[in-house]
């Protein structure tokens, strides 16, 4: 069986990729993910989940480099991973009661270069939210590390009026639907 490695220090993407049962790496990637002046939500995740396979495929040329990004767009803006308290509240805020896109990119690199893309787009209707129901929620789950300052796996779930998806764990950061599909046609056993 060939190679695989995450292109990921995300423990999400990690546990996500564990329940396909392959063996795999993990490596840290070094990119920059500020956007480019004017790049819409879709290319900006699109172009990370690329830059990141391509950082680790280009030095390890007899593997397979999963690399996957998320970005939550609001009405066409980007909004990052808050960071600490008062972003996560300012982000919950400024999404309470409107429509929120998530656009989880994937791109499975061979170190030969061939390369298999997916994207996924998760749309999110947030309910109403009150101050104190945020601060409630951010002190409860601490969602720094996550864009768009919810983990939908949990708690964060309780904020959202709906949730369109046609992959459930594509708002966790890795869409396994499509994740096995593009590791089937690279040769790998799923199931």
């Amino acid at each position: 069986m060939p190679r695989l490695i995450l292109a990921s220090t995300s423990r999400y993407r990690a546990e996500l990729l564990g329940r396909l049962r392959l063996t795999f790496d993990i490596a840290g990637p070094e990119v920059d993910e500020t956007p480019l002046p004017g790049e819409f939500p879709a290319t900006l995740s699109r172009r990370l989940a690329a830059a990141k396979a391509d950082a680790i495929a280009c030095r390890e040329h007899d593997a397979w480099v999963i690399g996957s990004d998320q970005v939550a767009d609001i009405e066409g803006r980007v909004l990052g991973k808050p960071g600490d308290r008062g972003r996560a509240i300012d982000q919950l805020a400024a999404m309470s009661g409107r429509t929120v896109h998530f656009h989880t990119s994937l791109c499975l690199q061979h170190g030969d270069g061939r390369r298999l893309r997916a994207l996924d787009t998760t749309t999110v209707r947030f309910r109403t939210l009150g101050n104190d129901e945020i601060a409630r929620y951010i002190d409860a789950e601490q969602p720094f590390d996550c864009a768009g300052s919810f983990k939908c796996e949990g708690l964060g779930i309780s904020l959202f009026k709906t949730i369109q998806s046609r992959d459930p764990t594509a708002l966790v950061g890795l869409p396994l639907i499509a994740t096995a599909r593009l590791l089937r046609e690279a040769g790998f056993p799923v199931p």
